[in-house]
């Protein structure tokens, strides 16, 4: 190879790499967080900045269920503000909010970011994933914001697949299951109920007296007179 052509093979691939460099920085680190590809919509307005935005529908293309979107708000205000909204303009599917401690609004703190997809996160789900969104489209969607008002951008619609398997309408369907699983602190209510040994009730001795220990001893001396 001659050394013209060496110097063309070199300065292209440096321009390669310069544009994989610019594309990286574009994204942020968010992107890299969320574990997303990193061309997917943003936009700003005011203090308020929308990252990562898609629509995520069912992993099959013939299945029916509800749709998310999934998007990282950043308020970089003085001032909390609430995501009162999404709105997807062309459709008639209602969008559910829920925060991620499942009551509440969804509130983006001054300086800070919430993540809207993915297990354990705030939600919004389209009711009707496959009328409002079609997998490859573009779809518009609008966040209210009670300070900032609305946010508009256009985000790609993708199956919850690949880089999006993690944020898509299953793993936010789970998360109500997830809470009565962590309510289980019955079994100490209902402990006591099985608990012909006594020994739970033990814990319960400190805490009311000396009453708790002579109730087992009255009951141990009824059992043994009975075995006499």
């Amino acid at each position: 190879m001659s050394r013209s052509l060496r110097r063309g093979a070199l300065a292209a691939t440096a321009i390669v790499f310069s544009i994989a460099s610019l594309s990286a920085c574009g994204a942020g680190n968010d992107a890299q967080t969320l574990g997303v590809r990193p061309d997917n919509a943003a936009t700003s307005v005011g203090t308020v900045k929308v990252q990562n935005a898609v629509v995520i529908t069912q992993p099959k293309l013939d299945a029916e269920g509800p749709a998310v979107v999934s998007a990282m708000l950043f308020n970089n205000g003085a001032k909390a503000e609430t995501l009162e909204a999404v709105e997807l303009p062309g459709s008639n599917s209602p969008v559910k909010l829920t925060a991620a401690s499942g009551s509440g609004p969804i509130t983006v703190p001054a300086g800070g970011s919430v993540l809207l997809g993915g297990r354990g996160n705030a939600s919004a789900v389209i009711e009707k994933g496959r009328e409002a969104a079609k997998d490859g489209a573009a779809q518009e969607v609008v966040f209210k914001l009670s300070e900032t008002g609305d946010v508009r951008l256009k985000a790609l619609v993708v199956p919850a697949s690949s880089y999006f398997a993690g944020f898509g309408p299953d793993e936010v369907q789970q998360r109500p299951a997830e809470q009565p699983s962590s309510t289980p602190p019955a079994p100490p209510s209902g402990a006591p109920t099985g608990s012909p040994s006594g020994s739970p009730a033990a814990p319960d001795a400190p805490n009311e007296g000396d009453r708790a220990p002579e109730a087992p001893s009255d009951s141990a001396s009824a059992s043994h007179g009975e075995n006499h």
